[in-house]
């Protein structure tokens, strides 16, 4: 076993889910990272845990998901409460990704995939409420969409998952501590991205590497009828096996009132009519991870890196919602990116803090 898997597994097991003695665990696992859950495995053993393992997909095989969704009347589907009761009944989760095949859903209808999503949104709710961590084993599937040989994905992936992450955190709380007292942000890039949005009162956290691995963001939710103007993602989306390419979308009161890509707009049309709440909002996020240095087709990655913001449309994570407000509610949340290296500023409250993709904390920055 190469022991860049043992030490992947020794971080998420010690340091993304503080696994402790007598703890139900939930390891999601495909069979191309079997060695990984070996590792996984045996640490929880080590430290007196009690895992159960169920297969790859949002929560089955992806051939069987597939079979499945192209069969089924998506009139029947409902909520599946056995999973869901599982999760209630689970401390922590571990959700490792690895594909064999990036384009085994292609030929699922989106109307089918949006009733699964909605039919599974409880069980998602329940998971999220563990402690739970999303990573990624680097495949051959991956690294073919990647545009890298194995050996170079392999390399990246583990770089990016292997780093000081206190260090990290510490970096990254000088923009928890401009953007966390902050009322209005807006966000500038080029000619075709002017968005300002409020965030008073919401919560930001600070991703260093527990929920996600590998992380480097900080996020908050906007208040969902505050975002006004226009946005393009010049970053592509690859959702549901397909390449989404310069998606647009126009807000008006919080609601996307108007979108557009040059390539599979139905699919992000489907995104959007999942259900109300998947056409407003639900996170706002600013990547700050500078080991993630390429563009991927792997938002776990994608959305981490340095000079960028991406948005979520659907689900607000409650964790960035005070008790005293209704976070937006979704069966979907899908993050889109913004290239902010270039003709690119975020204002904070109408002070610029990132230029060009520096952040005024940084050296280079211009004001």
């Amino acid at each position: 076993m190469d022991p860049r898997v043992r030490r992947h597994a020794e971080i998420v097991v010690e340091h993304s889910t503080d696994i402790e003695a007598g703890d139900r665990v939930v390891v999601t696992a495909p069979p191309a990272a079997e060695d990984f859950a070996v590792a996984v495995y045996e640490l929880l053993a080590e430290r007196g845990a009690h895992p159960v393992m169920l297969s790859n997909g949002r929560f089955g095989s992806p051939r069987a998901e597939r079979a499945y969704l192209r069969n089924v009347d998506t009139d029947d589907l409902d909520e599946p409460d056995h999973l869901t009761a599982l999760y209630e009944n689970t401390d922590a989760a571990i959700r490792i990704r690895g594909d064999e095949n990036v384009t085994e859903m292609r030929d699922v209808e989106g109307d089918a995939q949006a009733a699964y999503q909605r039919a599974y949104a409880p069980a998602r709710a329940e998971l999220l409420d563990t402690r739970w961590c999303l990573t990624q084993y680097p495949t051959p599937a991956n690294a073919q969409l990647a545009d890298m040989s194995t050996e170079a994905y392999q390399d990246f992936v583990w770089n990016a998952v292997d780093k000081d992450w206190e260090a990290q955190r510490e970096h990254q709380q000088q923009m928890v501590e401009v953007l966390d007292p902050a009322e209005e942000v807006r966000i500038v890039s080029g000619d075709e991205t002017d968005l300002t949005m409020s965030v008073a009162g919401m919560k930001t956290l600070n991703d260093h590497g527990e929920h996600n691995l590998p992380g480097g963001e900080v996020f908050t939710a906007p208040v969902p009828d505050s975002v006004e103007g226009e946005v393009r993602f010049d970053l592509p989306l690859y959702h549901q096996s397909h390449e989404i390419e310069n998606a647009s979308l126009t807000f008006e009161g919080g609601r996307v009132v108007d979108y557009d890509a040059d390539r599979n707009a139905d699919v992000l049309g489907d995104v959007l009519d999942t259900d109300e709440g998947a056409r407003y909002l639900g996170e706002l996020g600013i990547g700050m991870n500078r080991d993630i240095d390429r563009f991927t087709y792997n938002m776990l990655f994608d959305e981490k890196m340095g000079d960028t913001v991406h948005l979520a449309v659907g689900m607000a994570y409650d964790e960035c919602v005070p008790d005293d407000r209704e976070p937006n509610e979704s069966a979907v949340h899908v993050d889109m990116i913004v290239d902010m290296s270039e003709d690119s500023r975020i204002e904070v409250d109408g002070e610029v803090v990132q230029r060009n993709g520096t952040f005024r904390f940084e050296d280079g920055f211009e004001e």
